[in-house]
């Protein structure tokens, strides 16, 4: 295992250099963080990608979901994270109901990027293409996510696996067309068949980030709770406690990214297959 030191390498990461990333087949690598400790660290070891997760309000408020986060609160972890990050490409997630309209849209993502971000994420299929749109008009890149969108629980009736038939996969795949045409510069897949996820990435310019999506996608995200085995209660298929083994988390996280890299992880049984 191994790690990036940062005195020798300051060039921060950009959305140009994760592209580059994609066309030249080189994993990249992401966790998600919430606080200045954990950013420095997985800064340190070689993270391209440290996305501030609504996640947060499972693994850090102790809510069942993501869905009573707040921008404040968004805004707030952002800011923590970015102090300490030198390297890496920050996404701030847009939280439920911070994007109800164009107009709340922009001022959500105006709060994140002043706290730090570099790149705002949200749920949603081709529904968000004018709204990507007018973001990414004012300067604001957008990374899409889709297949199981934590913030729309209720809606799909739990947290089950997205785009197992046919006909959701390919309304999965058309809603990555339209965001990449609508200017979406990254896309995050969750908890969908790896043929999908494959299939999506062959298809898209942009790079894709799995999480559950199969060892096909651009790169790879993790909760960062998940990957270090401090996940509460029950363990998801696509999850890998990466400290069992290595005794100390920058150990643990050096061995997520040569993983990542090595096309290692996620492996056949952190995968899911189609009807």
């Amino acid at each position: 295992m191994s790690y990036i030191n940062l005195s020798e390498n300051l060039v921060p990461l950009t959305i140009s250099k994760l592209m580059q990333m994609k066309l030249e087949g080189q994993k990249i690598t992401s966790l998600t963080a919430y606080d200045a400790s954990f950013a420095a660290l997985f800064d340190r070891v070689g993270i391209e990608i440290i996305l501030v997760g609504d996640s947060l309000g499972n693994v850090i408020q102790g809510h069942t979901s993501t869905i009573p986060v707040t921008i404040r609160d968004m805004a707030y972890h952002t800011e923590c994270v970015a102090r300490s990050v030198r390297r890496a490409f920050i996404i701030g997630d847009l939280p439920f109901a911070s994007y109800t309209s164009v107009a709340q849209a922009v001022q959500s993502s105006t709060a994140l990027m002043q706290a730090g971000a570099q790149m705002v994420k949200m749920e949603g299929g081709s529904h968000l293409q004018e709204m990507i749109k007018v973001l990414t008009d004012h300067g604001i890149p957008v990374c899409g996510h889709l297949g199981l969108t934590p913030q729309s629980v209720n809606t799909l009736g739990g947290f089950k696996v997205q785009g197992k038939t046919a006909d959701a996969a390919k309304k999965i795949l058309e809603d990555a067309l339209a965001l990449e045409a609508a200017g979406a510069q990254l896309l995050v897949l969750e908890a969908i068949p790896s043929s999908l996820g494959a299939q999506i990435t062959e298809a898209l310019t942009i790079p894709t980030i799995g999480i559950g999506a199969g060892p096909d996608c651009s790169g790879q995200v993790l909760v960062m709770h998940d990957a270090l085995g401090a996940f509460p209660g029950r363990k998801p298929k696509f999850v890998k406690d990466f400290l069992a083994t290595t005794g100390t988390i920058e150990k643990a996280i050096a061995l997520y990214i040569e993983e990542v890299k090595k096309g290692a992880f996620p492996a056949p049984e952190h995968c899911f297959i189609s009807n």
